[in-house]
């Protein structure tokens, strides 16, 4: 099984290469599609500008749901396969995810898996294989593409499912569950991931790079607008809803979007985005070009380590 897996992944990655090359000889926009939630919304967030200024057109179609998981996006499939009139299977502002995929060609559709249940491999399937078949009839020549979302802030309050009953203790645990459960999926189905969890990871495991947590700030004497030091924080973390301090240790803020985008842009054109210049004016600079560095880096690392499984040449 291992050996058919791997011959499988072997050809669609092979797929994936031929097929982005000759839409950059033809000059033809890279047709993406998403099937997802916030975080999807998260990571391609900057991926248009970085995009344009990379001289390449894409086209975004999107099927996403904040907070869904691959068996929600399923069931809604089920239910339009039953009853096309079910508004059940229409929950992308009133259209099916057959209605969406079936608007044009798409080059590349990407799933991924909600991020509290990332860390549970039991949780993916039979809705990621059931959504692949899926998108593989309704689009056969579309490579589908595994989106490894990111951990929780180090600083979170909870992490991952890990198992039935059993979270992630921090988010070291939380990255390492999820990224061995998203590559053991993808490898069943023969498909490329796009290592967006891999990318945070490292700056989060940085000496120089990571964040840390402010122990010095006074939570019980907190008043707005005064925050705790978020320097180089991925993600929201605190701010002020009003009068209350709010805290989101699961989503990005700018400087993990623009990573987010960095790393489909590196892995969807297969060129460094180190050249671009770029950033939103929330990043530091000095901060912007180093998640440029970490971007390319993480998604050269990631296929060489799968030429080397696979024995096929990197993209």
């Amino acid at each position: 099984m291992n050996n058919f897996c791997h011959f499988r992944q072997k050809t669609t990655t092979l797929f994936l290469l031929f097929f982005l090359v000759n839409i950059a000889i033809a000059q033809k926009p890279l047709r993406l599609f998403m099937i997802g939630n916030s975080f999807s919304q998260n990571a391609s967030k900057y991926l248009p500008q970085l995009s344009k200024e990379g001289g390449h057109e894409l086209i975004i179609g999107r099927a996403e749901i904040g907070g869904s998981p691959l068996q929600r996006h399923w069931e809604h499939v089920e239910a339009t396969e039953k009853d096309p009139t079910d508004l059940k299977g229409k929950p992308y502002d009133g259209k099916s995810l057959k209605m969406l995929l079936s608007e044009g060609t798409w080059d590349v559709v990407t799933i991924q898996q909600a991020s509290i249940l990332s860390g549970d491999v039991s949780t993916y399937e039979p809705y990621a294989r059931n959504l692949y078949n899926y998108v593989k009839k309704l689009q056969p020549q579309a490579q589908v593409v595994f989106h490894q979302t990111w951990a929780y802030r180090t600083d979170s309050n909870d992490f991952s499912r890990i198992a039935a009953g059993d979270s992630a203790k921090n988010a070291e645990q939380m990255w390492e569950k999820s990224r061995a459960a998203y590559h053991a999926t993808a490898d069943e189905l023969g498909i490329p991931v796009i290592p967006n969890g891999d990318a945070f990871w490292r700056i989060n495991s940085s000496g120089k790079w990571a964040y840390h947590k402010d122990n010095l700030f006074d939570f019980s004497r907190a008043q707005s607008p005064a925050l705790p030091d978020q320097t180089h924080s991925l993600h929201v973390g605190y701010s002020w809803n009003k009068d209350k301090l709010a805290f989101d240790s699961h989503h990005a803020n700018a400087a993990g979007c623009y990573l987010g985008g960095l790393v489909w842009y590196s892995f969807l054109f297969n060129e460094s985005p180190v050249k671009l210049t770029f950033h939103p004016d929330e990043v530091d600079p000095a901060f912007a070009k180093q998640l440029r560095k970490t971007a390319w880096e993480t998604v050269k690392k990631s296929r060489r380590k799968s030429a080397h499984k696979l024995a096929v040449p990197a993209l």
